[in-house]
């Protein structure tokens, strides 16, 4: 028996080349071996970390952490690095509704991130900008304003001042990266310079939406609640 001649899809008689759709893109991960690749791909681009006490000039790549939200987030990520091998820039705020600097976990915290070689500044809130001498005198501004967000700040370093351009800067806010991650073009070179701002929560805690990573720091911070609770001599029985 002569088998029937294989028909042409409808879709496909325009005579065009119809292959499957292509897989999409895995979504960046938020994580810290995920950021320790961000680490590896700036190496491997010849960048070398900095703070802001320097201008910025080719090569360099400043280490932004913004600590909105978790101490304990911070000192994971600021071991993480010093294990790797550079210096990053944390700014704590003394606003903050969820710690408080002026306790002993926040007085415990400054001095874990300063013996681990990194540099400590002001998350302020504009347009307050209280410097002591916990701090370098080097601020960032918390949910900045376009109207005042690069102005100089008496005695102190802005850094969405000199060391600011739309071009130079990738931020993780809110879990996505508005300008694509950092990666390929750190490993490639690309950026003449770059500002590199993350929120150490986003990557220490799981989840693969900022709604899933805050549950998780919820739940975790619950745990460390109850620690303090029971630190305090309260009866938990």
């Amino acid at each position: 028996m002569i088998a029937p001649p294989r028909r042409t899809p409808a879709h496909a008689r325009d005579g065009r080349r119809y292959d499957r759709p292509p897989m999409a893109t895995p979504a960046p991960a938020f994580d810290l071996a995920a950021y320790a690749r961000i680490l590896e791909a700036a190496r491997s681009g010849g960048y070398r970390p900095s703070t802001f006490d320097r201008d910025p000039e080719p090569g360099v790549v400043f280490l932004r952490h913004d600590v909105d939200l978790s101490l304990e987030a911070a000192v994971t990520m600021a071991e993480l690095e010093a294990e790797i091998g550079v210096r990053a820039t944390y700014f704590l705020m003394t606003e903050s509704v969820f710690y408080n600097l002026s306790s002993p976990v926040g007085v415990r915290t400054i001095a874990r991130l300063r013996a681990l070689g990194h540099a400590v500044g002001l998350h302020a809130v504009h347009p307050r900008a209280v410097l002591d001498e916990r701090f370098d005198p080097v601020v960032a501004w918390h949910n900045p304003d376009p109207a005042y967000m690069r102005d100089e700040i008496p005695g102190a370093v802005n850094v969405m001042g000199r060391h600011f351009d739309p071009a130079t800067y990738r931020s993780d806010s809110n879990q996505h990266w508005r300008s694509g991650p950092p990666d390929d073009d750190l490993r490639a070179g690309r950026f003449p310079w770059l500002q590199l701002l993350t929120h150490p929560e986003i990557w220490v805690f799981p989840g693969g939406s900022m709604r899933e990573t805050m549950l998780a720091m919820l739940d975790a911070d619950r745990q460390t609640r109850l620690e303090h609770l029971a630190a305090d001599r309260i009866d938990l029985t």
